[in-house]
């Protein structure tokens, strides 16, 4: 992946896919959660330089394609299903790493719960993981977009401990994976910051030129690998905040893949009003909040 990335993720599963049958009600039909995401490719398609979908349908989406909009295709049975309380991703059962330049993707995606101070071994064998999914893609010719989710064994997130704790646990899972050994292309990461204890946004728990400093510390431990934030299913307000003050910051990143924040106000729409209200949103409503984070991240005034 190069530079600007402006990036969609529908990459979502079970959960999305629950959401969408409850909404929908005694409408919903088996094939709801595919319809949602030819409409968000549909939408997003012609404007995103990359669309992020999952294995289980994504190879369905794949044809779908525009031309100048390159697929990325996950490798997770199903985004953020875990194996027990290690928090390790199950992979998918229906592809392996070979099959993607078959299906003529060359962008893959992992993401892996990280805990910089969880139980060492634990962590040697995430990191493992990493690596042997990284050789892979070497191997295959095909790009590792490799997105580390923080946690900590006690604090909780939405807390002020977490808020606290966490421009340190971000920078150092970006440092650990920027390692060469992982062969990682592309780093999506969250953005190191909680705004909800940010001056100006919530409790100050630290302020804005902290704020600021956190974001630096955060790419700069990229060690040069290209770095996109992701938007972590938080409000969309909140999210184009977040790439604003990182913009300002001084930061050296590349742009961002947002989910969540930009279409699941969808999913409502297409349970009260169906299939043809939701695609209009997506293309109007949708496309409106996709264009402000592009302004965000270029520092640009929102249309």
């Amino acid at each position: 992946m190069t530079a600007p990335i402006h990036g969609v993720a529908v990459d979502a599963g079970s959960g999305l896919a629950a959401a969408i049958r409850q909404a929908r009600g005694p409408r919903a039909q088996p094939d709801d959660l595919l319809r949602f995401k030819q409409a968000v490719l549909a939408a997003f398609g012609p404007v995103a330089t990359t669309l992020l979908v999952d294995a289980a349908l994504g190879p369905q989406l794949l044809p779908l394609y525009p031309q100048g909009c390159a697929p990325m295709l996950a490798f997770e049975a199903d985004v953020y299903q875990i194996a027990g309380a290690d928090r390790i991703t199950v992979l998918p059962d229906n592809l392996t790493v070979a099959d993607y330049p078959g299906l003529a993707v060359r962008l893959l995606k992992f993401f892996l719960w990280y805990a910089p101070d969880d139980d060492p071994a634990l962590n040697a064998r995430k990191q493992a993981l990493v690596a042997r999914i990284g050789a892979d893609c070497v191997a295959q010719g095909i790009s590792f977009l490799m997105e580390p989710l923080v946690y900590h064994p006690t604090a909780q997130p939405g807390t002020a401990a977490f808020a606290a704790l966490k421009p340190d646990l971000v920078r150092r899972a970006v440092e650990t994976f920027a390692d060469p050994r992982f062969c990682v292309h592309t780093l999506k990461i969250e953005v190191p910051v909680d705004l909800g204890f940010v001056d100006g946004f919530g409790p100050p728990q630290r302020s804005l030129s902290q704020a600021r400093a956190a974001f630096r510390a955060v790419t700069s431990a990229a060690r040069g690998l290209p770095v996109v934030f992701l938007s972590a299913g938080v409000p969309f307000a909140r999210f184009e905040a977040s790439l604003r003050l990182a913009q300002t910051s001084g930061a050296r990143f590349d742009g961002f893949m947002c989910g969540r924040a930009l279409w699941s106000d969808a999913i409502g729409v297409f349970g009260t009003a169906g299939e043809a209200a939701m695609s209009d949103w997506l293309i109007t409503t949708g496309r409106a909040r996709f264009a402000r984070l592009v302004a965000a991240v270029e520092g640009r005034d929102a249309a």
